[in-house]
């Protein structure tokens, strides 16, 4: 799958790098131009063990690239991951500028259907406003927004992501929820780690259960 990860933190390249590492074709994106062209030479910003050669490794094999042009990142791919920082406001509130930022981009210069999904940090109702964003910046558009949080250990980052314990996906939309399911079909041996939630707060939850060789959804 073509996938476009904005923000190359803790968690945006250890996502980006597993998901480049089960096969799909993955860019990240910064808009630290510095940062960015660190990482093309293969400076890694943060310590996590394995994490430096599984970028290597991609990056060398053609599946992960790294810019800082969102722009043009955004524009043809099946799913953009928003993993920008949401630092806390003098009110303990969190920032979401960036957020929205991601979201503007999104929505002027993606084409086709285009799945936006969320693994910042960030308050209830955010999936909401992504999706309103969309809808009013990018007029006619086909988009879905998908709530899917991550569950990283420092020191034991890259295992968590490649072995997830669980895999939490909140959408509303089943092209969306069907796209979720197929990237995610390598990383987990049963369906049952996968459990899909509304990402828009009206509180139903779902499990994937398998039962003599076919998927059922369990209300």
């Amino acid at each position: 799958m073509r996938i476009c990860v904005v923000g190359t933190g803790y968690v945006g390249l250890v996502a980006g790098a597993g998901f480049a590492d089960f096969g799909n074709d993955v860019e990240c994106v910064d808009v630290d131009v510095e940062k960015v062209k660190a990482l093309r030479q293969g400076q890694i910003p943060i310590y996590e063990p394995g994490l430096e050669p599984l970028v290597q490794r991609n990056v060398q094999e053609g599946r992960l690239r790294f810019s800082s042009d969102v722009a043009r990142a955004v524009a043809d791919v099946d799913l953009v991951f928003v993993a920008v920082g949401t630092p806390p406001q003098p009110d303990g509130s969190a920032d979401l500028s960036q957020v929205w930022e991601v979201a503007r981009a999104v929505a002027r210069h993606a084409n086709g259907f285009t799945v936006v999904v969320n693994k910042s940090t960030v308050p209830v109702g955010t999936a909401d406003r992504v999706l309103a964003i969309l809808r009013e910046e990018g007029p006619g558009k086909d988009f879905a927004v998908v709530s899917n949080p991550e569950f990283l250990k420092e020191g034991d980052a890259v295992n968590d992501f490649m072995k997830p314990a669980r895999v939490v996906i909140g959408t509303d939309d089943e092209r969306a929820r069907e796209r979720m399911r197929y990237l995610y079909a390598p990383f987990v041996r049963t369906l049952e780690r996968v459990v899909l939630m509304d990402a828009l707060g009206r509180g139903h939850q779902v499990r994937l259960q398998r039962d003599a060789g076919d998927v059922h959804l369990l209300r």
